[in-house]
């Protein structure tokens, strides 16, 4: 027992000398194992105050990540599952219903307005396959994400982790409209553990369930604070980003433009040798699409 009491007074000593944003990372490795190039970018949208996109087949523990990012902040969080029947008040809160008397006294008038709660009232919040939300609770939830105000009242959201599948075929899920996707400052994809270059994570995630009985997920503590994310905020300002970063920035961009005028030049010549009268016009076109678009 005492040598249990010096390791908990150890760990909690150690974590008191931590960063908060190491907290947080440690808080995802204890839940999450492996895809670290995705729980460092989900520590940006915290300190910017951005929102983030997640996009990855079932399983690759997406929603987990976006849930301890969200309970570890110490703010107030909204979780949600959206679905194609999701509608305004799942979102936004309770629809209420009050009866007023005309100006002029000849009557009444009932009307409903939107009590805050959900997203309106959260700093952080998680939408969980934001992609299968019909149109009419969409638009008006990417609304309040980019401009952080519902109707005339401002909101305290920091920072919303939506996920969604990718748009394969065997998905059934619907690709979200670029206007949409701007209004996440980053986008991630998450690659399951399989397959990937290293198998260190897969296989540390397979000792995991092979070593020990898996029971309920553990509750995760808060590690943040609100101040920890005014101070990271305020100190912003005060990091320099080198011009040769900026000029890199630019050429990708220049690249990326570039990139889309040649695809698109090259898809109407493919597009002109498939109608084309001259047969052996034809067959390249033909070739072109069997081998390297079907394949």
């Amino acid at each position: 027992a005492a040598a249990s009491g010096r390791g908990i007074r150890a760990h909690r000593g150690e974590s008191a000398r931590m960063t908060p944003w190491a907290r947080l990372r440690r808080a995802l490795d204890a839940a999450v194992i492996g895809h670290d190039p995705v729980k460092r970018a989900l520590i940006l949208p915290l300190v910017c105050r951005e929102h983030v996109y997640l996009e990855g087949p079932p399983g690759t523990a997406k929603t987990r990540m976006a849930e301890v990012i969200a309970r570890a902040s110490g703010l107030r969080f909204f979780c949600t599952q959206l679905h194609r029947d999701t509608r305004l008040p799942e979102l936004l809160g309770d629809v209420i219903l009050e009866r007023r008397q005309l100006p002029d006294g000849g009557g009444e008038q009932i009307q409903h307005r939107i009590d805050p709660g959900r997203i309106l009232t959260a700093d952080v919040c998680v939408l969980d396959d934001i992609s299968r939300a019909p149109g009419e609770a969409l638009n008006v939830l990417l609304q309040v994400l980019n401009e952080r105000r519902f109707e005339a009242r401002s909101i305290p959201l920091v920072c919303a982790i939506a996920t969604g599948n990718p748009t394969d075929d065997s998905y059934a899920n619907e690709a979200l409209d670029p206007a949409h996707l701007d209004r996440f400052a980053l986008q991630l994809r998450v690659s399951p553990l399989l397959g990937a270059a290293d198998a260190s994570a897969a296989r540390a995630l397979l000792d995991r369930f092979a070593d020990a009985p898996q029971g309920e997920e553990r509750a995760v503590e808060a590690v943040l604070t609100r101040s920890d994310l005014d101070v990271a905020y305020a100190r912003l300002a005060e990091i320099d980003v080198p011009r040769e970063l900026r000029d890199g920035l630019l050429r990708t961009l220049s690249i990326c433009l570039w990139a889309h005028v040649g695809t698109l030049a090259l898809g109407v010549l493919i597009a002109a040798c498939r109608v084309s009268p001259v047969p052996p016009l034809r067959g390249f076109g033909a070739f072109w699409v069997t081998t390297f678009r079907n394949t």
